[in-house]
């Protein structure tokens, strides 16, 4: 601006114009505030009436009337002269002026009356700084908690006006009472609830730009509630002393959002007795009543001896008898009783010839028709009977009973059988299947069993195929010892302890707990060597023409589940594959566990990892369910899968009787202070790969195995596990005082399912002469289960005797493909499926097989299947992998053929054939 003074050319504006009649100028528009915005410049205006001049003095300088954009006009309803003027405000000029105060304009209007100001008009350049003073920040609320979120705004001219978007949508307080966003640019929800988790941004906003905070999340999380308890379950005994359940779950609300689970137990049980069922019974019939005018007398007995109670069977029978009492003495119709009978016996004579020849004809049809109906009965089963020798061959005197002619299922038909006669075998005899052309004593499908005599009658041999009646002898092997699941951990007697263990050497690092193998149709059984965990893969279960490399896998130390509350991981997760491969039948997969299996005390389940990494819940273990069968052995858990993948068991705990299996381990070594000596104790799960496990890292450390290991049961009663060294020579040995005894917290051992529990012990020997140690190791728990470890070992490693461990000799065998790895024979086991399978009337034969294999739950899910004998059959072989026990199951086949024998016994009986029996032993 060029200001109008005394030095430019133009006259200076007089302060005031003289006086003249009329009135003061009057400011119809002011000049406003106003903003520079980048390098625009703002426009000012004046409006007054009447005036003759108006000019702009900015920042107390008049402006150059040049600067000054005018306009006339008349105010048609006054006649008065209304004058408007602008001029524009560059950035530049602001920018260059420095004064106490904000560069301001302001203008003036003359009149002939005199002058007037308007107000001052202050213009500002406009702007907004790029970083927020404070962002918000990320919170986790409890449900209805309070939320505040922070907000101040960049710097800016003018101020920043403030708006909070949710993901990415703008919040109106106007619409919710709930949400406060008037204070201090602050975003405040009084009640937080499961809606308000989102995504938060603070929108900073002027005439100039708009800036966004960084986005704060906030979870609205909800703490698990338990839900009422439900109603005590009915006595599961119908007689005698059994346990009634309720439960509960975490639903009263169930935890979201990361909020905490539930503290306790879901489950609650206590025992009942039901009152027996007492069926009732007769008293003995009274006295003959006085002869009746009828000629009969009558006896009566009631059902009180006793009476039925508790819901007992009422007696079955009358309780009135009536006979004649006079013995043809009575008198009817004024005539002996005897007479009258004469008269009508002719009569009756012929009746009862006719009657008699009608009888004797359809009694014949009866026959007839029964024989035909027994026959076709026997056919629908393809065999007469399934015989327990079909499958161990020997340990048996075998009385042989002949088939009809034509048994498409006879090896031989044409033997003809020893009817009476009984031998006994010593030793295993073994059978030669005709499919495989190869006898079974040759295979490493039975294992050697030792010198022994056992009698057991067997009625079916022929039936399936056994015509091999030589005596054979067997003894077992000298370095062969039972083993197992169920065995794994047993007693090893002293005096045995070498013949039972392996060097310490012999045991495969953690890296090698894994197995492949390329499996086709025919199947096989693939095992992870020294775990326990092992996959049978049945014979057709992978299509024909095909083969794939399945895998099996433990993860012990890997296994991402870590589970809620008091619940433990029970064994390690295990993991087969490939996942893609379409079974047509079910797989058996063999897990290793630590609890000891009891429903009232353990709540058991199946998991499995899903392909986001989620651990997802299968089934429990006692469910009944179509789409997986879990069965529970004491020391292992035998899976039937349709589908590959990762699976882990979890346990939760029910009752403070829960057991927790525990492997206790003492190792030993010397420090490197000679005179030192280190003790080791571990408390591992009872597991083999939990074992494997320590004894791969002692192998590191030098550590020797210096006694059995020994079986804790671990109670879930809070109490806490204390390990003591007892019994230390005193004058040979010291340890340091208070150091003799460690006390482990509950938390820590029942919560230590990952990771073996280790108690370190330092000795010191007064005198290097010492090379001898003999000590006792306590470990027990706190008023419960104790085991004492007696330890005796050489000091020096010259000197020491080589201490072992007991394994697995599974480690030369981690797979086995086709027939071989199965303990039934393929064409026995062809021959049991056909029998078993087929329905009768008397209910299906395979739940007969099932319910003598001990398999009494979740029956449906055998039903189910295409052959449930076949699916029976390979849990079978899963249990039995090792011990290959065949004895148990052909025992069960006995029965159930002497069951059918009875029944068709009862059958033939009441087809008026009474000497079936006699026929049956005589081959007919």
């Amino acid at each position: 601006f060029r200001s109008l003074s005394g030095n430019d050319n133009s006259e200076a504006l007089p302060e005031s114009i003289p006086s003249a009649p009329g009135t003061l100028p009057h400011f119809m528009e002011e000049p406003d505030d106003a903003y520079i915005i980048k390098s625009n410049p703002i426009v000012l205006r004046c409006k007054a009436m009447p005036a003759m001049q108006i000019f702009f003095k900015c920042n107390g300088e008049w402006v150059h009337q040049n600067e000054h954009v005018s306009e006339e006009s008349m105010d048609e309803s006054t006649g008065l002269k209304v004058r408007e003027v602008f001029i524009n405000v560059t950035r530049q000029q602001v920018e260059d002026f420095h004064g106490p105060e904000d560069y301001w304009c302001q203008c003036v209007a003359w009149s002939h009356l005199g002058t007037s100001k308007s107000r001052k008009a202050s213009v500002r350049i406009a702007y907004l700084r790029k970083n927020f003073e404070q962002d918000p920040q990320g919170k986790e609320v409890p449900i209805e908690g309070m939320i505040v979120l922070h907000c101040r705004p960049p710097e800016g001219v003018p101020a920043a006006e403030v708006e909070w978007l949710k993901n990415e949508e703008p919040i109106d307080s106007n619409l919710d009472e709930n949400i406060d966003t008037r204070a201090d640019h602050n975003l405040i929800i009084r009640q937080a609830r499961l809606s308000d988790s989102g995504n938060y941004t603070c929108m900073a906003a002027n005439i100039v730009a708009k800036r966004r905070s960084m986005s704060a999340t906030v979870v609205v999380y909800v703490n698990g509630g338990w839900s009422s308890w439900t109603e005590w379950s009915n006595c599961n005994a119908r007689c005698g002393r059994g346990w009634q359940k309720r439960s509960r779950t975490c639903t009263n609300p169930a935890p979201l959002n990361g909020g905490a689970f539930c503290e306790g137990m879901s489950v609650q049980k206590i025992t009942c007795t039901s009152l027996c069922p007492v069926d009732g019974s007769w008293e003995v019939w009274s006295e003959w009543s006085v002869c009746s005018p009828e000629c009969e007398h009558l006896r009566v007995r009631e059902c009180i001896a006793p009476p039925p109670r508790n819901g007992g069977k009422f007696c079955e029978g009358l309780s009135q008898e009536s006979e004649n009492c006079t013995e043809g003495l009575c008198i009817q119709d004024k005539k002996p009783l005897h007479e009258i009978k004469s008269q009508n016996l002719e009569t009756a004579s012929d009746i009862a010839l006719y009657s008699g020849l009608g009888a004797a004809v359809i009694a014949v049809a009866v026959l007839v028709v029964g024989v035909t109906l027994y026959r076709r009965s026997q056919s629908e089963y393809g065999v007469d009977v399934i015989d327990s020798a079909a499958l161990t061959g020997g340990f048996q005197t075998f009385n042989f009973k002949t088939v009809r002619q034509g048994n498409s299922l006879l090896l031989n038909p044409s033997l003809q059988p020893e009817l009476m006669g009984s031998r006994t075998y010593s030793g295993p005899i073994c059978l030669q299947d005709p499919m495989d052309k190869e006898l079974m004593t040759e295979s490493s499908l039975f294992n050697p069993l030792p010198d022994i005599k056992v009698k057991v009658q067997s009625s079916f041999m022929v039936s399936l195929g056994v015509t091999d009646r030589a005596e054979y002898h067997g003894k077992a092997h000298a370095g062969t010892f039972p083993h197992g699941n169920n065995r794994a951990f047993g007693t090893i007697q002293a005096r045995n302890k070498a013949a039972y263990i392996q060097n310490l050497s012999s045991i495969s690092t953690r890296s090698e707990l894994k197995a492949a193998a390329l499996f086709g149709h025919l199947g096989g059984r693939l095992v992870v060597p020294n775990t326990g965990v092992s996959l049978l893969i049945p014979h057709g279960a992978i299509p024909e023409e095909s083969s794939w490399e399945i895998y099996l896998a433990v993860t012990q130390k890997e296994s991402s589940l870590q589970p809620e509350g008091p619940a433990v991981l029970l064994g390690p997760a295990v993991t087969c594959g490939p996942a893609e491969l379409g079974l047509r039948s079910p797989c058996a997969l063999t897990i290793p566990h630590c609890a000891q299996p009891d429903p009232q005390h353990w709540s058991i389940h199946l998991k499995k990892r899903s392909q986001q990494g989620k651990w997802e819940e299968v089934m429990s273990v006692e469910e009944e369910t179509t789409s997986c069968y879990c069965l529970l052995d004491p020391y292992a858990c035998h899976i039937l899968l349709n589908s590959f993948g990762t699976y882990a068991l979890i346990g939760e705990p029910i009752s403070d009787c829960a057991v927790r299996q525990l492997k206790v381990a003492v190792f030993g070594c010397l420090s490197c202070n000679s005179l030192d000596y280190n003790l080791r104790v571990y408390c591992m799960d009872n597991t083999p790969c939990a074992f494997q496990e320590v004894v791969s890292d002692e192998r590191l450390q030098g550590g020797q195995l210096l006694e059995e290991p020994k079986l804790l049961h671990f109670r879930g009663n809070t109490f806490s596990l204390q390990i003591s060294v007892l019994d230390i020579p005193p004058f040979l040995w010291r340890i340091k005082p208070f150091a003799a005894c460690q006390e482990v917290p509950f938390s820590r051992v029942w919560g230590s399912s990952q990771q073996p529990l280790l108690c370190g012990f330092s000795l010191e020997r007064y005198s290097p002469a010492t090379t001898q140690l003999s000590c006792k190791v306590s470990v027990r728990q706190l008023q419960g289960h104790e085991q004492i470890l007696h330890i005796r070992t050489a000091v020096l490693e010259n000197e020491r005797e080589t201490i072992t461990f007991f394994a697995h000799d599974d480690s030369n065998f981690p797979a086995q493909m086709g027939p071989k790895a199965f303990k039934i024979p393929y064409s026995i086991r062809q021959r049991i499926c056909a029998t078993f399978d087929t329905p009768n009337t008397k209910g299906k034969d395979w739940q007969m097989l099932a319910q003598k294999n001990s398999i009494n739950r979740n029956l449906s899910y055998f039903a189910a299947q295409s052959s449930p004998s076949a699916v029976i059959l390979d849990l079978w072989e899963a249990r039995h992998q090792h011990d290959g026990d065949l004895d148990s199951l052909a025992c069960a086949l006995e029965e159930i053929g002497r069951t059918h024998s009875k029944i068709s016994d009862v059958t033939e009986t009441e087809a008026e054939e009474p000497d079936f029996n006699n026929s049956r032993q005589n081959g007919l």
